[in-house]
């Protein structure tokens, strides 16, 4: 006959596996703080031993109960979440992450590679005499960046090319 170890179960009805309890069972059982150990009551002398057989004070200390909370209370929380912002060569209504205000972003145009490429296929169709700076002028051909007119913050950029 072989001794069990510890990871085996000796034979007898203890061996029989019980179910966890369950979340209510815990949370009402448990609270939110965990219980003190309970003394243990000598055998005649009405000293209480600990866990450990020697004796102890009584606890100078009471718990209260907790009280569990209405299963049927729903929190309400929230959330605002802010879709990617696409920028383009129009102002945008948006929430600025720097200063978290709605705004409108002001616009200021910067040469870009589109103004560039204008400039030097102009160069090589023969306007040399200056007209081949006229991407430099055009709106529409240089790229986009936002700012925040609020806290000047640059938002965003929107490359022609």
């Amino acid at each position: 006959m072989s001794v069990p170890g510890p990871y085996q179960a000796a034979a007898g009805p203890s061996s029989v596996p019980t179910a966890p309890p369950s979340y209510e069972e815990t949370v009402a059982v448990n609270g939110y703080y965990p219980a003190p150990p309970a003394p243990m009551p000598g055998p005649a002398t009405g000293l209480m031993t600990g866990p450990d057989g020697k004796g102890m004070n009584p606890p100078s200390y009471y718990t209260q109960p907790v009280p569990v909370p209405n299963a049927n209370a729903i929190a309400v929380q929230t959330v605002y979440v802010q879709q990617p912002v696409s920028f383009f060569d129009h102002p945008v209504q948006m929430c600025c992450p720097s200063c978290n205000k709605m705004i409108v972003t002001q616009l200021s145009y910067n040469a870009g590679a589109l103004t560039w490429l204008s400039c030097g296929s102009l160069c090589l169709l023969g306007c040399v005499a200056g007209c081949c700076f006229i991407p430099f002028c055009v709106d529409a051909l240089q790229d986009v960046d936002h700012y925040c007119p609020n806290c000047k913050a640059l938002l965003g950029t929107y490359k022609r090319l």
